[in-house]
C-alpha cells in the first residue's frame, strides 16, 4: 500500500503543488526523509518483537547535542564525538532492553520513562555550552555535499535498508529474529534465547537513532536540545504505513524506508500548498489511520479468511 500512496502523492503534487517535485525540492526532501527512514528502521526492529520505543526523541537529541559538546567546533573531534554518541545510545538501548526483555516491564511505559530521563540529561548537558553552538564544520560540510545528486545522508539510509533486507531474509540470525517476534513462546520452546534477542534489538535500534541524530545535527548545523522532539510519532507512522505487523514478526525494511520518504514528501507538499499547521495535523492523522487499515495484521487476516472460504 505504501507504493500506491507514493504514486498518488506524486500525482497530487504534480497537479496542485508542482514545486514539490522540482529538483531543488527533491534534494531537500531526500536527506530529511532518510533521517526519518533511519529512525523508522530502528523503530521497525523494536515493533517486530512486539514492542515499541518512545525514547527516540531523547536518544536523537542526546546524539546531536554530543556532536556539539564533544565536537566543540573542531574537525579533529568529529570521529570521537560520533563514537561517544553511538556508545551512549547503545547504553540507553541496553537499559531499555534489560528492563523490557529481562525484567518484562511494559515497553510503552518503560521507554517513555527512559526517554524522559534522557531528555532531562540532554537539557542538563546542553546548558553547559552556548545556546545554538554549531557542530564541527567537517560534519556539516559533509552532509551538504552531493553524491549522485543528493546528500550522502540519503545513501546511508539506503545502505542501512539494504543491510537489514539482506540480514532478515538471507541469514539465520535474521530469520530467528523474525521468529522471535512472530511467536516468542514457540521460539523459546525450540531453544531460541528470546530475552537476549529482545535486549539486543533495543541496543541496535538506539544506535540507529544515534546515526539519525548525528546526521540531523549535520544537516541543521546548529541543533538545539529539542532537535529530536518531532521524531516521536513519525517513525511509528512510517512503520505502520509500511505494512508492519504491530503484534510482531512481519515487517519490510524497504517499505518502511519508502514510507518515511512518503511522509516527508507529504509534509513538504502540504507546506508548499500553504495549508495551516492545524490541517497538516489532520492530514497526517488520516494517513496514519489509513495505514492502520492496511497494516500487515489486517492483510494477513484477510488472506487467511479468503483461503478458508475457498477451502
Amino acid at each position: 500500500p505504501v507504493y500506491i500512496a507514493l504514486f498518488l502523492l506524486v500525482i497530487v503534487a504534480a497537479i496542485w503543488a508542482p514545486a514539490t517535485l522540482s529538483r531543488v525540492a527533491l534534494r531537500a526532501i531526500a536527506p530529511y526523509g532518510a533521517v526519518l527512514g533511519i529512525t523508522a528502521l530502528g523503530q521497525m526492529l523494536v515493533i517486530m518483537t512486539g514492542g515499541i520505543d518512545l525514547s527516540v526523541p531523547g536518544t536523537m537529541s542526546l546524539a546531536a547535542v554530543i556532536m556539539v559538546g564533544v565536537g566543540d567546533g573542531s574537525n579533529e573531534n568529529v570521529w570521537g564525538a560520533i563514537a561517544i554518541a553511538m556508545a551512549v545510545a547503545a547504553i540507553i538501548g541496553l537499559v531499555n532492553g534489560i528492563l523490557i526483555g529481562g525484567l518484562k516491564l511494559n515497553a510503552l511505559i518503560t521507554t517513555l520513562a527512559v526517554g524522559l530521563i534522557v531528555i532531562g540529561l540532554v537539557n542538563r548537558y546542553g546548558s553547559t555550552f552556548a545556546v545554538q553552538s554549531p557542530v564541527p564544520t567537517g560534519l556539516s560540510d559533509w552532509t551538504s555535499t552531493r553524491v549522485l545528486g543528493v546528500s550522502p545522508v540519503f545513501w546511508i539510509g539506503v545502505v542501512l535498508t539494504t543491510i537489514l533486507i539482506a540480514g532478515l531474509r538471507y541469514t539465520a540470525v535474521g530469520r530467528r529474529f523474525q521468529a522471535v517476534g512472530a511467536n516468542p513462546v514457540a521460539s523459546h520452546v525450540v531453544g531460541v534465547r528470546v530475552n537476549l534477542h529482545q535486549i539486543v534489538v533495543y541496543v541496535v535500534a538506539a544506535i540507529f537513532y544515534a546515526v539519525a541524530g548525528v546526521a540531523l545535527a549535520g544537516l541543521l548545523r546548529n541543533p538545539g536540545v529539542a532537535v529530536g522532539t518531532t521524531y516521536l510519532l513519525g517513525p511509528i507512522a512510517a512503520v505502520v504505513i509500511g505494512g508492519a505487523s504491530l503484534t510482531g514478526g512481519l515487517a519490510s525494511p524497504l517499505s518502511t524506508f519508502v514510507a518515511a520518504l512518503f511522509l516527508t514528501g507529504l509534509n513538504q507538499m502540504l507546506r508548499t500548498m500553504g495549508l495551516p499547521t492545524s490541517l497538516q495535523f489532520v492530514v497526517f492523522g488520516l494517513v496514519i489511520i489509513g495505514g492502520m487499515l492496511v497494516s500487515g495484521d489486517r492483510i494477513i487476516r484477510g488472506v487467511e479468511q479468503l483461503l478458508r472460504e475457498r477451502r
